[in-house]
């Protein structure tokens, strides 16, 4: 089976290159060999490469510069996934799309369910929101996993921005009143591949065994489980880190911290769907202490 990955060069787009490994053709492709803003160039390179999946973990991530790049984050976000489903449609693929917890509002008092109510409060939300509705609607068998707070040990990062805050301040200030589960990358990555390896469980021929893709096709939460706020976790990246500098961490209010693109004040996500079809997930401390590690 070939395998189409986008975003090779990005944070969950390296690890999954890496996890995906062993089970098919992995075709990895960074920008410069698929860019998501040249539309035609994604049709063009799915047609010829014609994969029997695409894992598609790449995207327009600069939440606060979205605000002022609307059409650019909607090409990318929104259009090239439609482009991406359009072409898989023709050539019998499916798919696989990351998205975001940010197509909440935080308004509610829970976990956010697969089920509920979509309500964007910045650009960003809204055009990963279309990147999925496009999807949905094109017919193909496919999966979006929903995440939130991605971290890893490379790239742009909150876990990178603290680490090197610690080293130069004594003390860091960090929003108290914003709740969600930090995911690690690789958490993202090991798990997208275990589900890869029980969709393609006995499959009637070498391609993609669809009866089973079309069976388990939808729209999945993947993250880490526990929640905290970004106070609560810069506190526990200071407490492990690996240096002798321990500054203190100051909790603030979103008031206190004001930015380009409004955040949910609730982005806790339930991941019952994905754990009843197919796996557990990690406690997100678990998970960062194994990264810090």
């Amino acid at each position: 089976m070939r395998i189409l990955l986008t975003g090779r060069s990005g944070q969950v787009g390296y690890e999954l290159e890496r996890s995906l490994q062993g089970l098919g053709e992995v075709v990895a492709l960074d920008r410069a060999g698929m860019d998501l803003s040249n539309l035609d160039q994604v049709r063009e390179t799915i047609l010829g490469l014609r994969p029997a999946l695409i894992v598609n973990p790449a995207a327009y991530t600069a939440v606060d510069r979205a605000e002022s790049e609307p059409e650019l984050a909607m090409r990318i976000n929104g259009e090239a996934p439609a482009v991406m489903a359009e072409a898989a449609r023709r050539i019998g693929a499916a798919m696989i799309h990351y998205s975001t917890d940010y197509v909440f509002d935080g308004s509610k008092p829970g976990p956010y369910s697969e089920d509920d109510a979509t309500a964007p409060i910045n650009v960003y939300g809204r055009t990963k929101l279309a990147g999925e509705q496009a999807i949905e609607a094109s017919g193909i068998p496919y999966l979006i996993f929903r995440t939130s707070w991605v971290y890893g040990a490379r790239g742009h990062n909150f876990l990178l921005t603290m680490q090197r805050l610690a080293r130069e301040r004594d003390e860091l200030r960090i929003v108290a009143d914003q709740t969600g589960a930090p995911t690690w990358c690789r958490t993202i990555a090991d798990t997208t591949a275990h589900v890869v390896t029980a969709l393609q469980c006995a499959p009637a021929q070498a391609g993609l065994n669809e009866p089973r893709w079309r069976e388990k096709t939808g729209l999945y939460h993947l993250a880490a489980q526990g929640q905290t706020t970004w106070h609560g976790f810069a506190q526990t990246i200071v407490a492990h880190g690996s240096s002798i500098r321990k500054p203190r961490v100051l909790p603030i209010t979103t008031q206190d911290y004001p930015l380009p693109a409004r955040r949910p004040a609730n982005s806790v996500l339930s991941c019952d769907k994905l754990i009843r079809e197919f796996c557990g997930l990690p406690a997100w401390d678990d998970a960062l202490k194994l990264c810090l590690e």
